[in-house]
């Protein structure tokens, strides 16, 4: 591992490999089940199922990416292959998703299911390599940290970079403004799949100068199917029987899970519980992104103040505190009605908008302690795993990390979409306002959004608090750490 303090060149080279990441998860779990669902009248209990199915090869595909680059042999290193070899197969079939050539129903159904699965595997090739580099790359505190929070903002930037290119670029050059805009989809899409191809590979050309420094595979193995099963099964088995792992991994998935059921929900929310038009709603969009980009800035700091675990287990309860409070405020009557205006000097504006976005604002900045904390506490695991075991297997331990992310769009996708069918939402462009949907209808999507899926967050918390690997633990065992790697370099000598 490098021992100097990293430059801010290779920590933005780092970090802006999510930014690709944030794109792909924003059209992912935002756009797709919408546009499916009430742009192309896909049954939204079928498109969830299509975009969760891939849950189950994403498991896979994240176990065989940490498990295969834990083990690469090459001179360029165990990652970097990976990370260079997935850029334009993912940029492709992020595309595709939004390019469908068939029109029918279970044609569309085949169609989302497919192109979700090439993506989501394709994403695994980049996203476990690149979350286990930043591991690998450092094991000092400040730096490590960083590297973490410089992805989860490179993450909102991607995030902001969707969003406002759709509103803002895209749908009022196509000629109608908003997300009904069937036509601004395609090229959308195409303009985001490049970004994405160009963010990773420069995530990978401008970090390819650690390659040197980082543990490299000399043992000689041989490659065959039985031999890689029996592999992937040793590996998993190795990384779950670390409680502070297994503790970190179930928190973060319920959350993650949560995060996903409600993303897919927001333009719904949005469109037909808060009814937001087109011209106020990109504050409300990227509230929670600039919020989140701002907290990642500052957790370094709040970590040395408070440590991680604190700040994961806070970050935790202030997603759904925050999650919850505006819907269970209008369910019981105590929010302002959707048309209630306010005076600011002799400028009318609507009431709702602004409060939102102080809510999403203020969400977004402590849930980043959440976020950042829970990546920087996992690479510790990883050194406590070295520590039990003498074996560095990143890989196995971030595709782990790697699967609780994606269950965001996937898991979450799933529940969302039989969620509106339990709930008989209606389906097709003309349901553009809330006087198109019963109202019961729209109280129970209010219910769905808010307290019964946040409510999923004080079991995340449990999970946290049985997390006991502590900075001075941490710290101990590093220095014995390096002890043994001295050790074993003289030895080689």
């Amino acid at each position: 591992m490098m021992t100097e303090k990293l430059s801010f060149k290779l920590k933005l080279a780092y970090g802006i490999g999510q930014a690709g990441e944030g794109i792909f998860g924003t059209g992912l779990s935002f756009f797709l089940l919408f546009y499916y669902s009430q742009i192309l009248g896909l049954s939204p209990g079928l498109a969830g199922s299509a975009i969760g199915i891939a849950v189950m090869v994403d498991a896979a595909s994240d176990v065989i990416a940490g498990s295969v680059s834990d083990h690469w042999q090459s001179r360029y290193g165990r990652r970097h292959p990976f990370m260079f070899a997935s850029a334009l197969p993912l940029a492709l079939s992020f595309f595709l998703l939004f390019f469908p050539m068939v029109t029918s129903e279970w044609a569309l159904f085949i169609w989302l299911a497919v192109f979700t699965n090439v993506a989501r595997t394709m994403m695994s090739l980049y996203h476990v390599p690149h979350i286990a580099l930043g591991a690998e790359i450092t094991e000092d505190f400040r730096d490590r940290s960083a590297l973490v929070a410089y992805r989860q903002f490179f993450s909102n930037i991607g995030s902001l970079a969707a969003l406002m290119t759709f509103f803002l670029i895209f749908s009022p050059m196509l000629g109608e403004v908003g997300r009904f805009n069937a036509a601004a989809y395609k090229p959308w899409a195409l303009c985001m799949a490049f970004i994405m191809a160009a963010t990773i590979f420069w995530s990978a050309w401008g970090t390819r100068s650690v390659i040197p420094y980082l543990p490299r595979v000399f043992e000689k193995t041989q490659v065959s199917l039985s031999t890689i099963i029996a592999r992937l099964v040793t590996d998993f088995l190795e990384v779950t029987r670390n409680r502070n792992f297994r503790n970190l991994f179930i928190g973060v998935l319920i959350v993650f899970i949560m995060v996903g059921v409600t993303g897919t929900l927001d333009i719904y929310m949005i469109t037909y519980f808060w009814e937001l038009d087109d011209a106020i709603v990109l504050p409300v969009l990227i509230a929670y992104a600039v919020g989140n980009g701002l907290g990642a800035m500052f957790s370094v700091r709040l970590f040395s103040l408070w440590g991680k675990k604190a700040c994961l287990i806070v970050g935790g309860l202030a997603w759904a505190f925050f999650q919850t409070l505006p819907v269970v405020l209008r369910l019981v009557g105590w929010f302002p009605e959707n048309d209630a205006t306010i005076m600011l000097g002799s400028f009318e504006t609507g009431l709702v908008m602004p409060l939102l976005v102080a809510f999403k604002l203020i969400q977004g900045f402590v849930t980043a302690q959440a976020n950042v904390g829970y990546g920087s506490m996992m690479a510790d695991v990883c050194d406590e795993h070295e520590y039990q075991t003498g074996r560095r297997q990143e890989g196995a331990f971030f595709a782990a990390v790697a699967f609780s992310a994606k269950a965001t769009s996937g898991i979450g996708a799933v529940v969302a979409g039989w969620a509106l069918e339990f709930i008989h939402w209606p389906v097709g462009t003309q349901i553009r306002t809330a006087a198109d949907v019963p109202p019961e209808t729209l109280y129970n999507l209010g219910l769905v959004y808010g307290p019964i899926i946040a409510s999923l967050g004080f079991i995340s918390v449990f999970f946290y608090t049985r997390y006991d690997l502590t900075p001075k633990r941490h710290s101990e065992m590093l220095a014995e750490l390096a002890e043994r790697r001295q050790l074993a370099a003289a030895d080689v000598s």
